[in-house]
């Protein structure tokens, strides 16, 4: 494609956060909004996951999970029925939150990295560091689909709007897969494997586009290099789609696309945060932010959490979306209409 990518502005803003929350003592690689945008859940390194009231401020300490190992992911499904928290050991259940029932999910064999719940509650996805990715059903705690074999540790899982299809990425972002849920077989791949150890798993993760036409992944084309680009590729083919978003100097590790899918937020080592147009690709903000790590909209995208780990100082911040990103974008006319 002729057009080139639109390059971030060469001065970083400040984003000051609108609350900040402690109590995690190791690295928090996840974070998932409750369906009411109320609450959050995070999932760390010190083996606990945790509950947050946003109204308030402070931790739900009664709801806290604590783990044989580390947690890895952690994920609401959209109707709020179900809880999940994944890692180490390896690990993976689900809470049924009103019954308070926890089934568990056995058959990987290594530490469990990422997780996804289908749109309508009932599926649940898993990746992990034996290569594999796995589909479950949440009421049965049954492998429904899978093994699907990846060529490397799995670092995101994503499911198409209707289930049908399955988005598996390494957690180096140099191999990028579609799987057929149904069939159980591998439609399209691109990438290999990378060259030698290229840093943590923590990958960001992937999200079907264009009514599940298209992958957006960050993604690097070179075996012995981090994904520093934002590419949206055909699900089909896997051929790259538009110009892709670049700016980012260093490994992008986190990924957030609001819920219409008009402004997408970038996290990297290079320590920003970057908000663009999804459709121009036009970087709208960039942030200074020292070492973020997981970035996750609220469910109506007027705010955006993120996860930051500095010297032993682990928190999550919670920043208001800037008002005229939002209008820009078109998120804030979508959300007044949806609030009438």
């Amino acid at each position: 494609m002729a057009s080139t990518s639109r390059k971030a502005p060469a001065t970083k803003l400040i984003l000051t956060p609108v609350m900040t929350l402690r109590g995690h003592e190791g690295a928090i690689p996840y974070l998932s909004y409750f369906p009411d945008g109320q609450r959050l859940i995070s999932g760390s390194w010190d083996k606990t996951g945790r509950q947050w009231d946003l109204k308030a401020g402070k931790e739900i300490e009664e709801a806290r999970d604590v783990c044989e190992k580390e947690v890895y992911a952690v994920a609401v499904s959209r109707n709020g029925r179900w809880i999940v928290s994944a890692g180490g050991r390896p690990e993976l259940k689900a809470c049924e939150i009103e019954k308070g029932i926890v089934r568990k999910f056995e058959g990987h064999s290594w530490l469990i990295t990422c997780i996804d719940i289908s749109a309508d509650s009932t599926l649940l996805a898993s990746g992990a560091k034996d290569f594999t990715a796995r589909i479950w059903s949440l009421d049965t705690a049954k492998l429904v689909a899978g093994p699907f074999e990846s060529l490397d540790l799995v670092g995101a899982v994503r499911f198409s709007t209707g289930s049908k299809k399955l988005a598996v990425q390494s957690h180096a972002g140099t191999c990028l897969e579609v799987w057929d849920v149904r069939s159980q077989k591998l439609d399209v791949r691109i990438g290999k494997s990378p060259v030698g150890f290229l840093g943590t798993i923590t990958c960001a993760p992937v999200f079907w586009t264009n009514q599940n036409q298209n992958i957006l992944a960050a993604f690097t084309f070179s075996s012995n290099d981090h994904a520093k680009t934002i590419y949206e590729f055909d699900a089909t083919t896997l051929e790259t789609v538009g110009v892709p978003f670049e700016g980012h100097t260093e490994r992008v590790i986190g990924l957030a696309l609001s819920f219409d899918g008009a402004l997408l937020a970038s996290a990297a080592e290079d320590d920003s945060i970057k908000l663009w147009a999804f459709r121009s690709r036009q970087v709208l903000a960039c942030f200074d932010i020292q070492k973020p790590n997981t970035i996750v909209f609220s469910p109506d995208s007027r705010q955006l959490a993120c996860t930051t780990s500095t010297k032993n100082n682990y928190k999550i911040c919670i920043f208001n979306t800037p008002l005229d990103v939002l209008i820009r974008t078109g998120v804030y006319q979508c959300t007044q209409k949806v609030n009438l």
